[in-house]
């Protein structure tokens, strides 16, 4: 299966991202079946080639989350954005705690008469 994905070349501190399609197992750093185009993520400055793009997504490559809401920001597909960042149980449960403590305080806080 290809997947559409980022590759990071340039410099330290001088970031430049390389769009390509490249076998899902494969490692993003070797053989590119096809270089799409570049990004630069400081200036926002996007080089890709829409056509090609869109023929590898009919062809059944799939898009990384990042790049997927990337091309839904330049409306080259249609469709909602795709969470990047997950959140761990840890984490999802300490963000349920932080809200039933707020409900519960705004809950006492509409009893209690103001004097």
């Amino acid at each position: 299966m290809l997947s559409i994905r980022f590759s990071k070349i340039g410099k330290r501190n001088r970031p430049e991202l390389r769009l390509i399609v490249v076998d899902k197992h494969k490692d993003p750093w070797g053989k590119a079946v096809e270089i799409l185009g570049h990004r630069n993520p400081r200036t926002k400055e996007n080089n890709f080639n829409i056509e090609r793009i869109k023929y590898w997504i009919s062809k059944g490559a799939q898009a990384s989350e990042s790049v997927w809401n990337l091309l839904v920001e330049l409306k080259v597909v249609e469709g909602k954005k795709r969470a990047v960042t997950t959140l761990t149980k840890k984490r999802v449960g300490k963000i349920a705690k932080a809200a039933a403590e707020k409900k519960t305080k705004e809950t006492k806080a509409e009893e209690t008469p103001a004097a």
